[in-house]
């Protein structure tokens, strides 16, 4: 199986409408220690708002050195352009949902240098399909349209698998700190959290700093 000497730390954060009531919380978290990448979560909305909420929100992230990638909750208007979104925004790329031609599309318009990730992988064929379409990463585990989360030992299979044969960086998601060390193990170059650091009990900066403790054991 591929190594890597220590996965990385990469954050998810719950739905944003509101930017302010994120702000503090993500400074914190990426002040705490390295974190690799923020995936911002955007409620949807038309571009001018969501272009505002990423200049809002990115620099917060990025100034700690963590790439941002955005991506949309809910119907985004018909017309909306993600990748010119993120561009205008400032942010370091998208993330979408496994949809092969999407993918492709945004991969050929994303300019040179941004992120392309992407979750929603029901199969190992989806996610073999999706590789060959240019992915920067593929994301494993994250939690579903509902709000549920698929049982971590499949997460573990599949991140395994794709980190042993693959070449393209896989992102395992913890649905909690407890995990982090499980999916560590697996090869993945990326841990991700969401709602276990946001809501940590003493704060996201304790939740971040946990994180990277056990990542660090397991390097």
């Amino acid at each position: 199986m591929r190594r890597v000497s220590t996965p990385r730390l990469y954050l998810v954060t719950p739905p944003v409408a509101e930017p302010d009531t994120l702000a503090p919380a993500l400074a914190a978290a990426c002040a705490a220690g390295p974190v690799a990448a923020v995936q911002l979560r955007l409620e949807a909305a038309d571009e001018r708002t969501l272009v505002k909420r990423i200049k809002a929100l990115a620099p917060v992230a990025q100034e700690h050195g963590a790439a941002v990638v955005i991506a949309l909750v809910g119907a985004a208007p018909a017309d909306l352009d993600i990748a010119r979104v993120a561009a205008h925004g400032g942010a370091d790329g998208v993330h979408v949902d496994g949809d092969p031609a999407a993918v492709r599309d945004l991969r050929s318009r994303l300019k040179e240098g941004r992120i392309l990730g992407v979750g929603g992988l029901r199969s190992k064929h989806d996610a073999m399909t999706i590789g060959e379409e240019g992915a920067d990463y593929l994301l494993f585990g994250a939690p579903r349209r509902d709000g549920s989360l698929p049982p971590l030992e499949a997460v573990e299979e599949r991140a395994a698998w794709w980190a042993e044969i693959f070449e393209t960086p896989c992102v395992a998601f913890a649905p909690a700190l407890d995990a982090v060390p499980r999916l560590a193990a697996t090869g993945a170059e990326f841990v991700a959290l969401g709602e276990a650091v946001w809501d940590h009990p003493e704060g996201p900066a304790a939740a971040v700093r946990a994180a990277l403790a056990a990542l660090e054991a397991r390097g």
